[in-house]
């Protein structure tokens, strides 16, 4: 742990979540990690199943959930970043496939570890409020809400909606396509009451790439697209949100 003021600018902290379950909130974390300064990937999801495999990280050395013990107080992100997996210049914090259970401090202290060190912090949260998920809710300068763009996800991103804002107000709204019923971002958006930061279309062969090695975004994907305007609205948070709901 450490005393000393760090005198670095300070990192960004997103966290995503999907509407529903499905929704493709953890892609979309690690669409985020991959283009992000200095990103710090944090798998919140202990019942996942590692979002190391997402990334194709799953064998990469260092240090997972399971494997961290703190003894409270401040930690050093140079000392963090040197024990966590770093794979395609990401640093995570990943789950694993082992049962465990997440400790809200702890997850406070690596949060505030990346802030202090100028990372930028991606949180990909379960759809489940635990204490841990509440805390990196109530940490993030922004919010993402991730939501298929049918009427049943469009019902269920409006309920986890009003769940989210009641903790931090920051929230924007990602619609993944296909529409198979012809429903528009901007519905799901003005039925969830959150403004619409960007929808996309599907990854191609999205499910042969994870197999075979993790996410690789080319430089044309809509998931790259999309990841790239929540990064831009990210450094300003409220002020860029409002103009997105007023645009």
């Amino acid at each position: 742990s450490e005393t000393a003021r760090d005198n670095r600018a300070r990192g960004q902290v997103v966290a995503v979540i999907g509407g529903r379950g499905g929704a493709g909130a953890s892609l979309f974390a690690v669409a985020l990690a991959q283009l992000a300064h200095d990103p710090l990937l944090i798998d919140l999801d202990p019942w996942g199943g590692g979002i190391d495999l997402l990334v194709g990280g799953e064998t990469t050395p260092g240090v997972r959930w399971p494997d961290l013990t703190l003894q409270g107080g401040r930690l050093n992100w140079s000392a963090v970043r040197e024990a966590l997996p770093r794979h395609r210049g990401l640093s995570m914090l990943s789950g694993t496939r082992r049962g465990y259970e997440l400790d809200a401090r702890a997850v406070d202290a690596v949060i505030d570890s990346g802030r202090r060190g100028g990372a930028t912090v991606v949180c990909d949260l379960p759809r489940r409020l635990t204490d841990a998920t509440e805390t990196a809710l109530d940490a993030a300068d922004l919010v993402i809400l991730i939501s298929p763009c049918d009427v049943r996800a469009c019902a269920a991103t409006a309920t986890t909606a009003s769940v989210v804002t009641a903790i931090n107000p920051n929230v924007g709204l990602v619609v993944r396509g296909p529409s198979p019923g012809g429903l528009r971002a901007e519905e799901v958006a003005a039925i969830a009451a959150v403004p619409l930061l960007a929808s996309m279309k599907p990854h191609p062969r999205l499910a042969e790439q994870l197999e075979h090695g993790g996410l690789r975004l080319g430089q044309r994907s809509a998931l790259v697209a999309a990841a790239r305007r929540v990064l831009a609205v990210l450094p300003a948070r409220p002020t860029a949100i409002a103009e997105v709901r007023a645009a």
